[in-house]
């Protein structure tokens, strides 16, 4: 069961403006939930208008609370705790909905990054020490959805925050009976996931349109389509390895098993059409057709177990990145796109195709009679990193490039051959958490 509060203002900043729709008229939203508690008394703050339309770092303000640093050869604007000697510990990262972005939760605020070129947006230092242990951010404008976390977080780990960053503040809150384990964000929709329930939500005035129950799922599994023509939504099902899929468009719901493990990682491509997963054994990586739960291809990451901490799809849905335990990232060459799953267009000239076909075992023409191992898919290029530690991966937005973020504080940006393959070529690296120090 979950509550929530917001404050009422008219300058809710609605993802999708219209001018028939305001945020939380305060009669209208107490009529449908009785449990709103009014916040009415919060303090306001000053809304800072940024200045520009197009640039897309000055969607975020400064905080009266905060000693603001401007910064002369951009506009952009870096917010310095008071403490410039504390080295925070890292709780969270993860990727914006295009991978241009990543967010930090720390044991005292949150930070947001470019990727290419790699720069510190901005970032919120509390000041006294709270942890934030989610950070999601809605493509890059001024919203987030902040969770606590770690061991004096900032908010209850079981509430959802809404932070306007024009505002500099909480402008509304979701709260729950259990702890919050991940947020997912659209742009007209929140999804909030605890550990064996998922709660959808209206971005426009928070109302509560669908809940749905899932095993017990600890990490908070759950991906969602980012095209606004259509939402699919992929969580763990009720049974062990089970996947389930909302396809809220043509309201249908489709469950299939996919793997004999517990799944572990899981990725969605932009449309919803193609999904990735893993399981807790972490040594083959299938991916299915979300319409009808039709496996498209298996390939395989490694022959010892793993963990795998994460995996993303290529823009064009032509390669998809793999990230584990063991240390290394793997780039796989995807037979089928999600663009050729309404149509038979043939990738056959495509550099994926290219390198898959040099992919697989040299042994796979007697494929049936040595063990399925010898005729798996390989990735087509690796990039080493240090075992043991996790890694969030995703596609840059320059052709053929990979970006990395360690929970250790690493910033890795590197470029593979799509025809050659092999060692993935390292273009930079950093360390965002003490930016002058090289890695």
């Amino acid at each position: 069961m979950a509550t929530l509060s917001a404050v009422s203002s008219a300058s809710w900043p609605n993802p999708n403006p219209s001018p028939n729709s305001a945020f939380l008229s305060q009669d209208s939203h107490h009529e449908r939930n009785p449990a709103v508690q009014d916040r009415t008394s919060m303090r306001q703050s000053q809304r800072t208008d940024p200045s520009g339309d197009g640039d897309e770092d000055e969607s975020f303000s400064s905080s009266p609370n905060h000693h603001t640093v401007r910064s002369s050869n951009s506009n952009l604007r870096e917010v310095v705790s008071h403490s410039t000697s504390h080295v925070p510990s890292l709780l969270h990262v993860s990727f914006n909905q295009d991978h241009g972005c990543f967010a930090a939760g720390t044991d005292n605020g949150f930070r947001i990054y470019n990727c290419d070129p790699f720069r510190e947006i901005f970032r919120r230092d509390f000041d006294h020490t709270g942890g934030i242990g989610v950070v999601e951010m809605l493509f890059r404008c001024n919203i987030l959805a902040l969770v606590g976390g770690g061991p004096e977080p900032q908010y209850p780990l079981n509430k959802v925050m809404i932070w306007d960053d024009h505002q500099s503040r909480c402008i509304g809150e979701l709260s729950f009976r259990s702890e919050v384990r991940a947020v997912k964000l659209r742009r007209d929709r929140i999804i909030v996931v605890l550990e064996q329930k998922i709660f959808l939500y209206n971005f426009a005035d928070l109302k509560l349109l669908h809940q749905i129950e899932t095993i017990a799922n600890p990490k908070g599994l759950c991906a969602v389509s980012q095209l606004t023509s259509s939402f699919v939504l992929v969580c763990p099902g009720l049974q062990k390895g089970q996947v389930r899929v909302e396809h809220y468009a043509s309201r249908r719901t489709k469950f299939f098993t996919a793997h004999d493990s517990r799944l572990a990682c899981f990725a969605l491509t932009t449309d919803g059409q193609l999904l990735a997963t893993a399981s807790t054994k972490g040594t083959l990586v299938r991916i299915y057709n979300t319409s009808d739960g039709t496996l498209l291809q298996e390939v395989r990451r490694g022959a010892d177990r793993a963990e795998v901490y994460s995996m993303a799809f290529s823009s064009n849905a032509q390669w998809l990145a793999v990230s584990s335990d063991k240390g290394t990232v793997h780039v796989f060459g995807l037979k089928v796109n999600s663009g050729s799953l309404g149509n038979d267009k043939s990738r056959s000239g495509s550099d994926a195709n290219n390198a898959v076909t040099t992919s697989g075992s040299s042994l796979s023409f007697i494929k049936g009679v040595l063990p399925k191992y010898f005729s798996s898919e390989w990735s087509v290029a690796q990039f080493r990193l240090l075992e043991g530690s996790q890694y969030i991966v995703a596609f840059g937005h320059q052709k053929n490039t990979v970006v990395i973020v360690g929970m250790d504080g690493s910033f890795y940006r590197c470029q593979f051959d799509p025809v050659a393959g092999g060692e993935m070529t390292q273009l930079e690296c950093h360390n965002f958490l003490k930016p002058e120090a090289a890695v």
